[in-house]
């Protein structure tokens, strides 16, 4: 591994993390350790649908809109905003062909990519930060760059994320807040609504708590549907808040019970303790990174990372009881007493 000299101390640096809500963060405390030790000032480029998000992490400068698609145009005018600066560092800390073509488009010194690169990006590489090891988080793999810049790893890694305010209501007293985050991305990653419905009863009858859901706008009607389930009241946040809103809504919570979704990971980046549901991917690689958390899997069913469930059902979290999450729950509660 090629590593840069001690004395190479960039001022002016380009990150590129194009998505997702959960990628972004997760390269966000290499970021802050980086502009912590070298002062430098940090550029993002990032596809406009995260961007909100990104604007609000602390250590960056500018947000660079990537479009995934688009016309000519705006290719074009994205290409023009990319190519008005020179860098003297730029950081694929995505590893795909796409990212690593804005590396090399970008007007850069050197280019690191990480260690988890594929599609030939390393091509587009002057450095690649370290050897590739999937066995730790995806945190940990993105900070790979610290090593190649002879930086010490942060003892704690930071989120530092400058959120905007929002109104919400003061709960009554002694009343714990409850977030449930039902659905995610991939139908094979969602605990069945009927669960979620199971959950929610007990979580209002046994513990007397306040329930908020969270999600996009299209999660309203699921969320509708477990709160007819249930026969509680839920307070349907979806689609009322930005990305940048929900983490403030999450940093009010007690507590986040959640599948392996963007709403975990800025649930743990705000320091919010999750009950994480995970069924075909891996917790160790992109499980709710810091203390706190609780992650629930069964061993019935190996991590198949399918976006759909081979079998007839999704038996993998089918077969995960609501009693077990809902012990998981009050466990991390009586926990934060």
């Amino acid at each position: 591994m090629h590593r840069c000299p001690e004395h190479y101390q960039p001022m002016r640096i380009l990150i590129i993390k194009l998505s997702s809500m959960g990628d972004t963060l997760h390269a966000l405390p290499t970021v802050a350790a980086l502009k912590e030790h070298l002062g430098a000032e940090i550029d993002w480029a990032v596809q406009p649908g995260f961007a909100p998000l990104v604007r609000c992490f602390a250590p960056v400068e500018r947000v660079l809109l990537w479009p995934r698609r688009g016309s000519w145009q705006v290719r074009r005018q994205a290409l023009k905003e990319l190519r008005a600066e020179r860098y003297d560092l730029v950081i694929d800390l995505q590893g795909l062909l796409k990212s690593a073509l804005v590396a090399r488009l970008a007007r850069a010194g050197r280019r690191i990519g990480p260690s988890f690169h594929r599609e030939g990006a390393f091509l587009f590489y002057d450095l690649v930060a370290g050897r590739r090891n999937k066995q730790r988080h995806a945190v940990e793999e993105c900070m790979d760059v610290l090593d190649l810049l002879d930086m010490p790893r942060p003892a704690i890694p930071q989120f530092p994320l400058n959120l905007p305010e929002i109104d919400l209501a003061p709960a009554p007293d002694a009343v714990r807040r409850v977030a449930l985050a039902p659905l995610s991305r991939w139908p094979s990653k969602n605990w069945p609504l009927t669960h979620f419905a199971a959950l929610a009863r007990r979580l209002v009858g046994d513990c007397g708590v306040e329930l908020h859901a969270i999600g996009g706008p299209d999660d309203a009607a699921a969320v509708e549907e477990i709160a007819q389930l249930a026969q509680v009241p839920i307070l349907n946040h979806c689609g009322s808040y930005s990305l940048a809103e929900s983490g403030s809504l999450l940093r009010r919570m007690d507590l986040l019970v959640t599948n392996d979704s963007g709403p975990m990971h800025l649930g743990a980046a705000v320091g919010t303790p999750c009950v994480a549901l995970f069924g075909p991917t891996l917790p160790d690689r992109t499980g709710p990174y810091g203390p706190g958390h609780r992650v629930l899997r069964l061993d019935n069913c190996p991590p198949c990372r399918s976006r759909d469930c081979r079998r007839a059902s999704r038996i993998c979290l089918e077969d995960m009881p609501p009693d077990m999450v809902f012990e998981a729950v009050r466990k991390v509660l009586a926990a934060r007493g």
